[in-house]
């Protein structure tokens, strides 16, 4: 019996690319175990809690304003050197449905630390839900697709390594890949990104493995590791704080 050729659809093409970039950056995963417990109890109290990505991600976004590593990447182009962002921009992969096939998007959130999880969350939502052509980013996406194969490298490379502003409007300063949604954590995903942050499922005791996987050329991993345990006090405090102060203002 024969199978079928089935040609790549536009996003797969995307992927492709994507992890050909990603596998030539040398990274490494580091792992947390994370008590999240007070985080768990402070978001059962609102009868519409902020989703937990909208949560990790402003963590991660706080503690790379503490750690500015975690803002960096390594550009090659006209000679090799780290550039440092400014702020920090998420790009969160979202799951959407592009004909017929499900498919992965990104959202980009800018200064998720200076947002708040109420429309972090909204955002996020939007990302997932809006029409695939309301979205600027989206678009861009299916656009590049579009284009040959060897012209569609060239943008990547030309993206990544050129300029490290233009790196991080086009791709952000950190990437989130999660689907503890669904039972399930990666061990090791790979991005051209200097740091991709993913978590798995919160155990009944609010334990949750959180992993950082970095690049080496950019820092090491004892930063990480402190970066890690920072992170987890930004959870359990400031992120507590706000899911306690919007239970006040949804209480007055």
């Amino acid at each position: 019996m024969r199978g079928k050729s089935i040609p790549l659809s536009i996003p797969r093409r995307v992927m492709c690319d994507l992890m050909a970039f990603a596998k030539d950056v040398p990274t490494v995963p580091v792992q947390r175990r994370m008590n999240v417990s007070s985080v768990v109890a402070a978001r059962a109290r609102l009868a519409s809690g902020p989703g937990y990505c909208a949560i990790f991600t402003k963590a991660f976004a706080i503690t790379a304003q503490r750690f500015s590593e975690l803002r960096r990447a390594y550009i090659s182009l006209p000679r090799p050197r780290l550039y440092e962002h400014p702020i920090s921009i998420a790009s969160v992969a979202i799951e959407r449905q592009y004909e017929g096939e499900n498919c992965v998007f990104w959202c980009h959130l800018r200064q998720p630390d200076q947002q708040s999880l109420h429309n972090l969350q909204a955002l996020l939502r939007q990302a997932k839900d809006e029409p695939l052509q309301n979205s600027a980013f989206c678009r861009r996406v299916l656009k590049l697709g579009r284009l040959p194969r060897p012209i569609r490298r060239l943008a990547w490379w030309l993206g990544l390594n050129f300029s490290g502003k233009k790196r991080a409007h086009y791709f952000g300063t950190f990437g989130i890949s999660v689907y503890s949604g669904l039972g399930a954590e990666s061990l090791h995903p790979i991005s051209p990104l200097s740091t991709t942050m993913n978590y798995g499922p919160i155990d009944k005791d609010g334990f949750v493995s959180v992993r950082f996987v970095y690049d080496h050329r950019v820092m090491d991993g004892a930063t990480v590791a402190r970066a890690l345990a920072c992170m987890e006090d930004v959870l359990n405090h400031e992120i507590v704080a706000e899911l306690a102060q919007e239970r006040k203002v949804l209480a007055a």
